[in-house]
């Protein structure tokens, strides 16, 4: 366990210019004061209630990082958002309910290695310090104690945390052994790191996010994840079903994961689709299971 001081918010983060009851509301969760078992029900109401989804980035758009921006699309839509997106609301709500809160950044896929572009979170509660991951591609259900070797179930999959000096690393359990997700140290971040990060995220042309379109969302054995034009429901019991969305499915498909899109941003999101699937000759191609 972690003793690094938490540090009161500093004002750049705007936290008190966030609606907490409309998050609140949106989550389907009350106020209550800070405790682990509290931090664990907000962020498990988030996950399950706000989409992890990239339809700005993969329609050529930055998404926009200011509490405003975020809080229109994600709190007061049916919408979502990637990483900086859900961190970025997570925190200034925990904030704005008592938590001390760090924003920090992420080595993803660290043995590969991957870019260091991930936001997370440490958020402290009953004196112990918190890994709260809301935004890690709807991985994340709970908050996991930043203790070394910790285990804990995530929705059905294991996951662990590790750390060697200053870096801790984040794990999945897979069918080979123990799979490194992302690495971070505890380094405080301010809001010009994630808009740099932002930037190369949403526009470079080697992003995931940039390149195809990613929708997910996570519940309790059970993890749905649109990935280009493949959706696939995975069971944590081994389960794995996989069929292609064909164009005319797209916004049914969305609706179905919980993310609605205004007529421009279907049409903007569409011609997308249709290109990428043209360009992957496969336009024809009969919808698998």
């Amino acid at each position: 366990m972690t003793q690094s001081p938490h540090p009161a918010p500093h004002p750049e983060w705007e936290s008190g210019a966030l609606d907490l009851d409309a998050y609140l509301n949106r989550i389907g969760q009350p106020r209550r004061a800070p405790s682990a078992d509290a931090l664990r029900a907000l962020q498990e109401a988030h996950v399950r209630a706000i989409p992890f989804e990239n339809v700005e980035p993969f329609t050529g758009r930055s998404p926009e990082l200011t509490l405003e921006a975020i809080t229109a699309k994600l709190v007061r839509r049916s919408r979502g958002g990637y990483c900086y997106e859900h961190a970025l609301l997570f925190a200034a709500a925990a904030e704005r309910l008592g938590y001390p809160v760090r924003r920090l950044m992420a080595r993803v896929q660290p043995n590969r290695p991957g870019p260091h572009t991930h936001m997370t979170l440490v958020v402290r509660a009953d004196g112990v310090d918190h890994l709260v991951d809301p935004g890690f591609g709807a991985g994340m259900l709970h908050p996991m104690p930043l203790v070394d070797g910790a285990v804990m179930d995530q929705a059905g999959w294991k996951h662990r945390l590790t750390q060697d000096g200053a870096l801790w690393t984040l794990e999945r359990r897979t069918a080979d052994g123990w799979e490194a997700l992302h690495a971070f140290d505890e380094t405080a971040r301010r809001p010009i790191d994630y808009e740099v990060a932002n930037h190369y995220v949403a526009n470079h042309p080697r992003s995931p996010f940039s390149g195809r379109l990613v929708v997910m969302r996570l519940a309790p054995g059970i993890s749905r994840r649109l990935v280009g034009d493949e959706l696939t429901v995975e069971r944590a019991d081994g389960r794995v079903e996989r069929r292609t969305v064909p164009p005319g499915a797209l916004d049914a498909t969305l609706r179905g994961l919980d993310v609605v899109l205004d007529p421009a941003e279907l049409a903007a999101a569409l011609a997308r689709y249709l290109g990428d699937r043209a360009s992957a000759g496969d336009l024809d191609r009969p919808a698998t299971r």
